[in-house]
């Protein structure tokens, strides 16, 4: 049975979803902008309904973890498991979110373990879950461990396993670009450009293959080096790949989950505010 604070969390996992699905332009990723026409053939509409198929499992999730009250082999197995469920019931309202479930799923359930956690410590708590193997996980290889393997790529495990550095990383330029006055969505593509920068993201690993990763983290340098999105010549640069990765159908696909897990992170003092209340 859930409480009130599961709920709370759970909701506010989703909104960090949702707000991450609205920002534009994201380069080669579904945002606002004529998503019927793109290579995801993914109608944005759907992608914002399915993330509400989320909830439940989010919230089971974190519920899981305050009964258990430790980071034990038995709540990886239990997260595992609701996942997968919940993995079902996302499917059935339309599908997308995978990833974003791994990565939230986890920061949900380290949130939940230690209330008063926040930033790097909510991740330190969720490699901590993470460093458990889920026993009851299909034997058959998942597409993004086949690519990691392949590759020798991190992958969303390894991510976690990590204490989710790339979270880490968005969170600091979320803090960075806010303090240089940047707009909150400015400040939100730059968070993902840093993690577009360096991820070894296997969906792009997958569809591009190593060299085209490289082209990518390029393209996503480039717009920081050239001042960010608060900037004219960052805009342009912007565009430019944008432009590029739609013509290319290349997706950076677990950027895009990671950034929702930093929204989620970032806003736990706002959720202890209204805790509060």
């Amino acid at each position: 049975m859930t409480s009130r604070e599961d709920e709370t969390l759970a909701q506010a996992a989703v909104a960090a979803l949702t707000g991450q699905l609205a920002l534009a332009p994201k380069p080669g990723l579904p945002d606002p902008r004529d998503l019927a026409a793109r290579a995801t053939r993914v109608d944005h509409r759907a992608l914002r309904w399915s993330a509400k198929a989320l909830a439940p499992g989010l919230a089971a999730m974190a519920a899981a973890a305050r009964r258990t009250g430790e980071p034990t082999p038995r709540l990886r197995a239990e997260l595992g498991a609701i996942g997968r469920s919940t993995e079902h019931s996302v499917g059935l309202a339309g599908g997308g979110h995978r990833g974003a479930l791994w990565t939230l799923g986890l920061l949900v359930a380290a949130a939940a373990l230690d209330p008063r956690a926040r930033g790097a410590e909510v991740a330190a708590t969720a490699k901590r879950i993470a460093a458990h193997t889920d026993r009851g996980a299909p034997r058959r290889p998942s597409r993004g461990s086949t690519v990691s393997a392949k590759y020798g790529a991190a992958g969303a495990r390894g991510e976690a396993r990590a204490g989710f550095p790339h979270v880490r990383r968005a969170l600091g330029a979320l803090a960075a670009a806010r303090t240089a006055g940047a707009t909150e969505p400015q400040a939100r593509l730059d968070a993902l450009l840093i993690v577009m920068s360096t991820l070894q993201d296997t969906e792009l690993l997958h569809t591009a293959g190593p060299v085209g990763l490289r082209l990518v983290q390029a393209g996503a340098r480039a717009v920081l080096e050239a001042g960010g999105t608060s900037t004219q010549a960052g805009r342009e640069a912007l565009a430019s790949l944008d432009t590029d990765l739609h013509t290319r159908a290349w997706s950076p696909r677990g950027s895009a989950g990671l950034l929702a897990g930093a929204l989620f992170v970032d806003s736990l003092p706002v959720i202890a505010q209204v805790k509060a209340v």
